[in-house]
């Protein structure tokens, strides 16, 4: 009798403690599932911002710079760009505040007068007017030396020295304008020899300096980016893939061709249309060859 009353003891309280027990084992466990889930998570963006913050210590907190004795073309002082990669394939980087509002005010003011329909450089078999939808925008090239202020020179240097490529490459700049529903459909700036026939001159990379913002549309678009929609089922008109929206003042780099000269393939890039807005761009193309204007 005594060990059946023990034995009824304890189940009575089993029974009166089981419930909560259980009750505070699922709220412990739920506890713990949650705090190690977010520590799991906080933890991976721990490792991104300590990633982070040691590239940025590294570029930004020597103050202190030994510098060398530069040649007879070469500078006596460092330059600090800040950029971001926007992606590796193709090379993109993405420049903020490479111009500021008035430096920008002042170009378009400069292109206004003398805008012309934007022209293709047309492959084996085209003509303007089988072509004349693909480019919708207006346009003007001005050389640099054209440009009474200095303003264009002082932008042609700064595009040097972020591509490392020199000033005596690059094309005058095409400053464009689109307007609501005009577009640029997807193309490559570097030109392949099996459309537009043997040479020696190529594109190597281009420089994009967004001159006003868009309130809707206009961003510039990279369909193939990392190897996407490389399938062939790719239409040139749909605006998809990598898209940078137009913010004035900042600047994207796109390089053309891989270090070795050969085209990079996923470096198609085109213009979506406007929606809302207008948008206006200084365009740098920058060739392999030192670029020769005729007079």
């Amino acid at each position: 009798m005594k060990f059946k009353a023990v034995k009824l003891n304890w189940r009575w309280k089993t029974k009166k403690f089981g419930l909560r027990s259980v009750f505070l084992l699922c709220i412990f466990f739920f506890l713990a599932g949650y705090s190690g889930s977010r520590f799991f998570h906080r933890s991976q963006e721990d490792e991104y911002d300590v990633r982070a913050r040691l590239l940025e210590k590294s570029t930004e907190e020597e103050v202190e710079h030994r510098l060398l004795q530069g040649g007879e073309s070469g500078d006596d002082f460092i330059t600090s760009i800040p950029f971001q990669i926007l992606s590796w394939s193709p090379r993109i980087l993405y420049f903020p505040n490479f111009a500021n509002a008035k430096q920008c005010e002042n170009i378009v003011e400069m292109a206004k007068v003398g805008l012309t329909p934007s022209q293709l450089l047309l492959r084996e078999g085209e003509t303007e007017e089988s072509t004349k939808e693909i480019r919708t925008s207006s346009g003007i090239f001005i050389n640099a030396t054209q440009d009474k202020t200095g303003l264009l020179e002082v932008f042609e240097e700064k595009i040097a020295r972020v591509t490392k490529l020199p000033r005596t490459h690059g094309e005058a700049f095409n400053i464009i304008r689109y307007k609501i529903g005009q577009k640029y459909d997807s193309h490559y700036d570097a030109l392949k020899p099996s459309q537009y026939g043997p040479g020696d001159y190529q594109r190597v990379a281009s420089f994009l300096l967004y001159l006003t913002d868009v309130q809707e549309g206009g961003e510039t678009m990279f369909p193939f980016e990392n190897g996407l929609n490389m399938n062939g089922s790719y239409r040139y008109k749909d605006c998809i893939g990598l898209k940078v929206k137009p913010r004035k003042g900042d600047g994207i780099l796109f390089y053309s061709l891989y270090p070795n000269g050969t085209i990079d393939p996923t470096s198609l890039h085109g213009s979506c249309p406007v929606i809302k807005g207008e948008k206006w761009v200084a365009t740098k193309w920058i060739w392999n060859q030192i670029v020769v204007y005729d007079d």
